[in-house]
């Protein structure tokens, strides 16, 4: 007996849904017809975002995005963004809450169609309760794509931790004597994680003591 054939409703767009297991290519097809939702492809897998609370992602993540912003206005070398799509590989398509890159001779660039391909220099995603997806899976990625520092803000334990990619692992970059954390990457760029947690923002400002 023949199997039916699934025939999807006229302007029906295509399903995309958390676990899905994708190639890249099939991902791309399918992202570009769905403006009704966020979702990445890691390592094979589809993630669809969850509803944005503010306190939890929504304003720490635009600290994170005005913290490499006002890096890049001052160092016209580099660029910054937040939410592009990024394609690290063929099974990686992510979206990072804030990204800094070189203008020119990094490992990333900007094609044609305007995405990124490869791997930004830093990355910084604001995590809660995916914190178990940032922390695995996805920051895999980003190691293998080569990502040289990648910085997680866990709000749920008000907790920053910014790596430092070294002999191909992941290592926490530890403060100096005053108390900041400085890039080994991008020369100038630098946080005091503890004065931010505490809810000083001024930190984030260039040339911020």
């Amino acid at each position: 007996m023949t199997a039916l054939a699934v025939v999807r409703p006229s302007g029906c767009p295509p399903a995309l849904e958390s676990g899905m297991r994708l190639s890249g290519r099939e991902f791309d097809w399918r992202y570009e017809q769905r403006d009704d939702l966020r979702a990445e492809l890691v390592q094979g897998v589809v993630y669809v975002s969850s509803p944005v609370r503010i306190d939890e992602h929504a304003e720490p993540n635009a600290v994170a995005v005005a913290w490499v912003k006002n890096y890049a206005v001052t160092h016209r070398e580099t660029r910054a963004a937040t939410n592009g799509t990024a394609r690290l590989s063929e099974d990686d398509r992510v979206q990072p809450d804030a990204m800094l890159w070189k203008r020119t001779g990094g490992s990333a660039t900007v094609a044609e169609d305007h995405y990124m391909d490869g791997g930004p220099e830093l990355v910084v995603e604001v995590t809660a309760s995916s914190k178990a997806y940032d922390l695995g899976p996805k920051m895999e990625s980003y190691r293998q794509a080569g990502v040289q520092e990648y910085v997680i803000w866990m709000t749920e334990e008000w907790r920053i931790i910014w790596y430092s990619l070294e002999d191909s692992l992941y290592r926490e970059l530890q403060p100096g004597p005053d108390g900041w954390t400085e890039s080994r990457v991008f020369p100038g760029l630098r946080l005091h994680i503890p004065r931010l947690l505490d809810g000083d923002d001024s930190v984030i400002l260039p040339g911020a003591s």
